[in-house]
C-alpha cells in the first residue's frame, strides 16, 4: 500500500523543557518529508502537566536531550505516565529518544555524587556520569538498519546495555555510549534511543522514513511502501563529516 492520503499525529514530549541541543530539527523533518510525500502530520505539544491519554491518539513519539534541572523537572512528571508510554513502546509504536530521553527510558542514572536517580525502566540499560567528563564531537557508527549514522554527541553520562536490548549501531569514530565497548544507541520493538543530536534526522534520511514507516505500518496495519524523495543534500552532508572524520560511506 502506498501512502496516499494518509496521515500522521506526532507527539512531541516536553518540547520547552527537553530540547536543548536543536532536537526540534527531528520534528521539522519528518513534517517535511510527510509534506513532500502526501502524508498529513499533526504535532502535539506534551508539555509537563500534559494528560495522559493525548498519548494513545500518537502515532509517533519524539523526545529530546536537557540540562540536569530541566531533566527533575520532566523526571516527576513522565513517572505518572509511565505505564502509558510502556504500554505504547512494547506495542511497536516508533518513538526516537535522544540523549537525556533515551537515558530516562534506562533504569538508573548514577551521578557523580553517587546519588541514583531511578529510570522508567522501559529499556535494558543504565547510565552513570562517575568521572565528571564529556563524550564530544562528531561521531559515525555502522547500523544494520541503517547503514552509517552519523551525528554530533555531548554527554556526560556513559551508558551500558543490558541482555534484552540491542545496541542502534557499532561506533567508527567517535565515544557512542560509553567510550568503551563501542556501542552507540539501542533500539527496542520500533523505538530508538541514541546519543546522536545535530539534530540526528537531517543527516540521516533512512532512519527517518524508518520512523514514518513504522508509524504508518502500526497506525493502518498493513505493509507501506514510501514514496522515493530527493536525498542529495543530505548525502552531501554526510560525504563532508565522513571525510573530515577520515571514513568512507
Amino acid at each position: 500500500m502506498t501512502q496516499n492520503h494518509k496521515s500522521l499525529t506526532i507527539g512531541w514530549l516536553y518540547p520547552t523543557l527537553m530540547n536543548v541541543y536543536g532536537d526540534i530539527g527531528n520534528v521539522k523533518v519528518l513534517q517535511k518529508i510527510c509534506e513532500w510525500r502526501g502524508i498529513e502530520t499533526k504535532i502535539i505539544n506534551l508539555n509537563v502537566g500534559f494528560d495522559y491519554k493525548l498519548l494513545t491518539t500518537c502515532n509517533l513519539l519524539l523526545m529530546g536531550g536537557a540540562q540536569d534541572r530541566q531533566q527533575e523537572i520532566v523526571a516527576k512528571d513522565l513517572f505518572s505516565k509511565k505505564e502509558n508510554l510502556k504500554h505504547l513502546i512494547e506495542n511497536g509504536i516508533p518513538g526516537l529518544y535522544v540523549c537525556g530521553a533515551y537515558q530516562f527510558l534506562g533504569n538508573y542514572y548514577k551521578k557523580s555524587d553517587g546519588q541514583i536517580i531511578k529510570g522508567l525502566g522501559i529499556f535494558d540499560l543504565y547510565t552513570q556520569n562517575l568521572e565528571n567528563t564529556r563524550l564530544i564531537g562528531n561521531i559515525i557508527a555502522s547500523s544494520e538498519l541503517f547503514d552509517k549514522l552519523i551525528g554530533f554527541e555531548n554527554h556526560g553520562g556513559k551508558t551500558y546495555l543490558g541482555k534484552n536490548i540491542k545496541p542502534l549501531g557499532k561506533v567508527i569514530k567517535g565515544f557512542g555510549n560509553n567510550g568503551n565497548d563501542q556501542t552507540e544507541g539501542a533500539i527496542y520493538k520500533n523505538s530508538i534511543g541514541t546519543y546522536l543530536h545535530g539534530p540526528i534526522l537531517p543527516k540521516n534520511p533512512k532512519l527517518a522514513d524508518f520512523l514514518i514507516q513504522k508509524a504508518l505500518e502500526n497506525k493502518y496495519k498493513t505493509k507501506i511502501e514510501l514514496k522515493k524523495i530527493d536525498n542529495q543534500y543530505e548525502k552531501e552532508a554526510r560525504l563532508i563529516i565522513a571525510k573530515k572524520l577520515k571514513v568512507t560511506i
